[in-house]
């Protein structure tokens, strides 16, 4: 049985203020759960819900239904410590705020092979529940980094790096030639829900890129959904090397 201070405790990780201190999170389902003990992160606690019974699970899930299964885990550490990169493909994430965004741009990351995702630190906690379950289990596999985001492109365009954004104005994406990062790494910068790319991260964009519509002269919204035109953005760069 867990007592009350227990379920407090684990309660409270649905919190960022609790998870920065306990320096742990929240895993929630089988599914789950499995995947992130066949990870490299290092799992604290395993309640099944017939170990610790249903009221006690219902207390300590975020989940509308709570699953039979959840695991408290350990943030990883390198969470803050990136490295500019010598070549491959990677995810600039300039302030992403929405759970489920960045829990599907996550998601779709690992599907498309890239290197590791660099986030500004204003993005949204990838250790969020929502985020976490948004992932689907990609969390315990992509490398990911919070950074000062400008400062991180400046230094990357210095070192040579393609720094591609996706702007109104930009060129469309599938007439330009797209590189994968073979010889040097690439970054493809996805910008705020909202506002899009900010200024301090704009001015080192090197290629501008544009996603049509279609018909491409008959626009309807204004524009795409952020994990949308980040799955898009990636698939057309993977399919340059099919």
């Amino acid at each position: 049985m867990l007592s009350s201070n227990e379920i407090k405790r684990i309660k409270a990780l649905q919190q960022k203020k609790f998870r920065d201190e306990q320096g742990l999170f929240v895993v929630e389902g089988e599914k789950m759960v499995a995947e992130v003990l066949d990870s490299s992160f290092e799992v604290v606690d395993v309640f099944r819900v017939e170990e610790i019974g249903r009221e006690a699970m219902e207390r300590i899930s975020s989940l509308s239904s709570p699953s039979p299964v959840l695991a408290v885990v350990r943030q990883p550490k390198y969470l803050h410590q990136a490295q500019m990169p010598s070549k491959g493909l990677y995810l600039c994430l300039d302030s992403i705020r929405d759970p489920g965004n960045m829990g599907t741009i996550i998601r779709s990351a690992e599907w498309f092979g890239v290197e590791a995702i660099f986030a500004a630190n204003d993005s949204v906690d990838i250790f969020n529940p929502k985020v976490v379950q948004a992932t689907m289990g990609a969390l315990f596999r992509v490398d990911f980094h919070y950074v000062d985001l400008p400062e991180f492109c400046r230094k990357a365009k210095i070192a040579g790096a393609d720094i591609y954004g996706t702007f109104l104005d930009g060129e469309n994406m599938y007439g330009k030639d797209l590189s994968n990062g073979l010889d040097k790494p690439s970054f493809i910068i996805t910008g705020n829900e909202s506002r899009g790319i900010s200024e301090a991260v704009e001015e080192h964009v090197t290629e501008r890129l544009y996603i049509p519509p279609y018909p491409a002269d008959e626009p309807g919204s204004e524009s795409l959904n952020a994990a949308v035109a980040t799955a898009l953005t990636l698939a057309e760069f993977r399919r340059r090397t099919l």
